[in-house]
């Protein structure tokens, strides 16, 4: 299948090659080298983990719980990643005896997703090396790529440049410039984030290139099921996780898990996580403005009730929030 491209399309996707030409990395050598997590210091900001609304905890048992959701964080992302990589792959089909820059744009966009998921699944095993034993990551990749996968399309791209755009927001906004963050756990972000900057890009284009096939009102409301029912996934994965990882912390830390404190722990985890993967990403303005231009109003307020009860979902000291979708 032939697609039609405007110059302007093909300049875009042109300048993405160039980006992953230029900033090329290497897991060894640029990223890891030879190094360990310094778990005297943060894996994630507060302003990413909520930690710092946790009161009752003291600065030790803060850090730790900064460096539990690290991992869950950096998990999270190898877990996406395998479907992302997949249905990149899938449409590049679409430019096999097309327009060949965009190809060589998607086929990059995959073999660095591939290398993403190796980069992930190292900083699983260096974490595993260090922290306590007992923590629990157990999604299969691929069994929830399957079910991402069985979705349209159009919903599978919304969901991935809705992730790829919130994973910049947070390297740009919280993670880039913390001085309490171990070094390696921030370059891993800073890495990952140098490709993620065209990702982001490839995926607006490609999701409106797969909004112009959906010419009628039914397949547009079909697509926006699915995406209602993978955001629905996600969230899913997310309290499932919050309610494990909440769990491993005060194993470790020694807390009483049936207390005022536990309760607390297990709701800023949940809040934590439902705003680094789901609402930070909903609200941030680019993902606003792709998908207000190919929604109707009835369809943004029938997204905004699946998202009502997850809006609370926001840190405390948040800067500038945006306004959620509405």
């Amino acid at each position: 299948m032939q697609t039609a491209h405007t110059v302007s399309d093909t300049q875009r996707y042109a300048k993405c090659i160039e980006a992953s030409k230029r900033i090329r990395w290497d897991i060894d050598r640029d990223v890891i080298r030879s190094r360990q997590f310094d778990y005297r210091q943060k894996f994630l900001p507060d302003s990413l983990s909520c930690a710092n609304e946790l009161a009752l905890l003291n600065p030790a048992e803060k850090r730790f719980l900064s460096q539990v959701q690290g991992r869950t964080y950096a998990n999270m992302f190898g877990l996406v990643e395998r479907f992302i990589g997949a249905k990149i792959l899938e449409i590049s089909r679409d430019h096999w005896l097309g327009d060949q820059t965009a190809l060589e744009a998607l086929v990059r966009f995959t073999d660095e997703e591939l290398k993403h998921q190796e980069l992930f699944r190292r900083i699983e095993k260096l974490a595993s090396d260090g922290m306590p034993l007992g923590y629990r990551f157990d999604f299969a990749p691929n069994d929830v790529a399957s079910f991402v996968l069985g979705k349209s399309t159009w919903a599978v791209l919304a969901l991935t440049c809705h992730i790829e755009l919130f994973t910049q927001a947070h390297y740009r906004a919280s993670i880039a410039n913390d001085e309490g963050l171990s070094s390696l756990y921030k370059d891993v972000f800073l890495f990952h984030w140098k490709e993620e900057s065209q990702h982001a890009i490839i995926d607006e284009l490609e999701w409106r290139r797969e909004d112009r096939k959906l010419t009628s009102a039914p397949a547009r409301d079909a697509a926006i099921d699915d995406l209602i029912a993978l955001v629905g996934g996600v969230d899913g994965i997310l309290r499932a996780q919050a309610k494990s990882d909440a769990a491993y912390f005060l194993r470790v830390s020694g807390l009483p898990a049936d207390d005022v404190r536990a309760m607390q722990v297990n709701a800023t985890v949940l809040k934590a996580y439902r705003w680094q993967f789901i609402v930070s990403g909903v609200m941030e303005p680019r993902f606003q403005k792709i998908l207000y231009a190919l929604i109707s109003d009835e369809q943004k307020a029938r997204i905004h009730s699946a998202l009502a009860p997850l809006t609370y979902a926001v840190p405390v000291k948040a800067e500038a929030p945006m306004e959620m979708v509405h």
